[in-house]
């Protein structure tokens, strides 16, 4: 049977924009709980200065309280190198990279241009190497900017080559507002592995327009390894204006385990999750 990796972000993305800023002793709790489930990877954590992002602050507390680590594999989410400094320190076992593939949302996201963040993501894939962690590495505004509009597949599969050029161990194509189609994702999705050199392509998408779970299969039938997720549909992104919240994990291992995709996630236990953080929020 297939098989599909999906990673948990509701403890970092999910949690990011929402009004209610849970303890890191909590958000601990909620990546343990998303473990649990079999989920082989949770983002458990971003590595952000508190100021910019407030419901982010303590990562390295969320790291502390996690305590034995089990099968599954707690990533943290880094935009820098000091922030890779950070994480690396906490004792992350994956290292997450994000950055856009337009000025415009480099700019109010991380006050920076495209090509710097490419740069940046080079050196942070060469150091996780150096300390034997494996990187993950996210395209922002694949589908999309709200502030650049229209973005050209080819600068999405030329950044996609240039992180193949500097080893980055999976590349994720986000949705970051949730305006993509299953039409977009057919095009990018193998133009993506052609220019990827073997990598893992894998989608990070949002269902703003409610096409999250449409874009999400089609993706899978071109190829696709690998799809970001998060419980309870919890997410959005502080830096885009009116982005709702992530494609829901347990509503995507649902349609993959009924379409005979082996996710080793249990549906039972993971909509338990799903509850328990509903009445915490």
């Amino acid at each position: 049977m297939p098989t599909l990796s999906i990673c948990d972000v509701g403890p970092r993305d999910g949690l990011q924009s929402d009004a209610v800023t849970l303890d890191p002793e909590v958000r601990a709790e909620l990546s343990r709980r998303l473990a649990a489930t079999g989920l082989p990877r949770i983002e458990a954590a971003s590595f952000v200065h508190p100021k910019l992002v407030p419901q982010m602050a303590g990562a390295e507390e969320v790291f502390a309280a996690l305590g034995r680590r089990d099968e599954a594999r707690y990533a943290g989410l880094v935009l820098n190198e000091r922030g890779l400094d950070r994480a690396l320190a906490a004792g992350v076992d994956v290292v997450h990279m994000s950055y856009p593939v337009t000025d415009g949302f480099a700019r109010a996201n991380q006050n920076t241009t495209a090509a710097e963040g490419a740069a940046t993501a080079a050196r942070i894939v060469e150091r996780s190497h150096e300390h034997g962690l494996r990187t993950a590495v996210t395209l922002s505004c694949c589908f999309g900017c709200p502030y650049d509009g229209e973005v050209d597949p080819g600068v999405v599969v030329e950044h996609v080559r240039g992180l193949a050029a500097a080893r980055a161990d999976e590349i994720l194509l986000a949705d970051t507002i949730g305006v993509g189609v299953p039409a977009q994702v057919r095009r990018l999705v193998p133009a993506a592995l052609e220019a990827a050199g073997g990598a893992p392509i894998g989608l990070h998408l949002h269902n703003t327009r409610n096409t999250g779970y449409a874009n999400a299969d089609a993706g899978v039938e071109c190829g696709a390894t690998h799809l970001d997720a998060s419980v309870g549909g919890l997410g959005g992104c502080p830096f885009a204006p009116g982005a709702t919240g992530n494609v829901a994990t347990e509503d995507l291992v649902f349609l993959f385990e009924r379409s005979g995709l082996d996710t080793g996630v249990d549906l039972e236990a993971l909509i338990e999750v799903a509850n328990w953080l509903a009445q915490l929020l």
